[in-house]
């Protein structure tokens, strides 16, 4: 390969299946003891991958059927590839590229190749910051991580370039089992993700991954049914975008989203006041010192007041994942903070304790 190569943007396991159906197609139609040659070259803004044999060779008028499916041909040659090079093609073009067979005619080999978007110049240096989930060191407290899950790499392009060019920092991924440790490492602030996914799909991850469930989640998909929409929506989701979508679209409707999760200016229940953008907790007019862990505690507890948190949505949320199923952990925090705040948990003012479950703040229609 050349040493100036550029990256590509690409799903690793189609690309490997591309490569696949050529090797074998090649090894069946050239001698046993010939050469099977590989290479790639930038041409333009894509790389151009070639694989070449010096077998059978295909003829002219064999040409236009070979990306046919079952273009079999009674002579064999590679017009006899069947499904091979429709698939090919398939995935080829759904990465935003094109694939071309050349031929001297029969005897005399073929060359396959197909292209691949390229990370541009300006682009390379940041694809190992936002390429494959993972982010590129930023400046400016301003930038908030943004998760997105996609298996169309140029879906992937699109989206990150909209991200990049706004105040928000992309971390990009095409494989559904990279989301929790994703999670853990970037903490993103709000996950963008494909309902169709190979060998699965949206819903059913937001089903079976709970840090899922701790962020806002907006699926982005080509279908705009109704009934489907509703499914998302009822899952948990907070906003479902149809494709296409302009970056603008795209940058408001996260903005919205996150709008939605900011902290209020303040909250407010009995005795207890927290001003949190101070980060001040008052009982009955007296603030209340709290440790960084309490006040986190608190926060989360406020955010929805009335919601019951598992112990295990307090550990992601207020420790993080390095204490999963340390429910004592929980236990001792909360009788920290119920004692700083006045509380009794036999007749609770503020905390409830589910038995079993979690714990949660009391509604206001609680209070007498």
């Amino acid at each position: 390969l050349p040493p100036e190569l550029p990256r590509v943007m690409a799903d690793r396991r189609r690309i490997v299946q591309v490569l696949n159906n050529l090797f074998a197609n090649a090894a069946t139609h050239a001698p046993e003891s010939s050469p099977i040659r590989v290479s790639a070259e930038h041409d333009g803004v894509h790389v151009a991958i070639t694989v070449s044999d010096q077998g059978r060779g295909v003829a002219p008028e064999q040409m236009p059927r070979l990306f046919r499916k079952h273009a079999g041909q009674a002579g064999g040659g590679l017009g006899a590839a069947g499904l091979g090079l429709a698939i090919c093609k398939g995935l080829v073009e759904a990465h935003g590229g094109r694939i071309r067979v050349a031929s001297g005619g029969l005897g005399q080999g073929t060359q396959v190749t197909f292209t691949l978007p390229a990370v541009g110049a300006a682009e390379e240096d940041d694809a190992s910051g936002q390429v494959l989930g993972r982010t590129a060191p930023r400046s400016g407290p301003e930038q908030v991580p943004v998760l997105v899950l996609d298996d169309d790499p140029m879906t992937l392009r699109f989206v990150r370039d909209a991200l990049a060019g706004s105040k928000y920092l992309p971390v990009v991924t095409g494989d559904p089992e990279e989301l929790p440790g994703l999670i853990r490492s970037e903490r993103p602030q709000l996950v963008l993700l494909d309902l169709m996914l190979p060998e699965t799909d949206g819903i059913e991850l937001m089903e079976r991954i709970p840090e899922l469930s701790d962020l806002p989640v907006i699926f982005i998909s080509g279908y705009g049914r109704a009934e489907t929409i509703a499914r998302a929506l009822e899952a948990g989701a907070v906003d479902y975008i149809v494709k296409p979508f302009s970056p603008t679209e795209l940058t408001a409707r996260i903005r919205a989203a996150l709008r939605g999760r900011a902290d209020p200016e303040s909250y407010r229940l009995g005795d207890l006041e927290i001003h949190y953008e101070e980060r001040r907790v008052a009982v009955a007019g007296r603030n209340v010192q709290l440790t960084a862990t309490e006040y986190e505690l608190l926060r989360t507890l406020t955010r929805d007041s009335g919601r019951v948190y598992s112990h295990e949505t307090l550990l992601r949320r207020v420790w993080g994942h390095g204490h999963y199923g340390d429910v004592e952990l929980v236990r001792t925090f909360v009788k920290k903070l119920r004692r700083k705040l006045g509380d009794n948990a036999a007749h609770p003012t503020y905390i409830v304790n589910e038995r079993g479950v979690g714990y949660r703040m009391v509604r206001r229609d609680e209070v007498c």
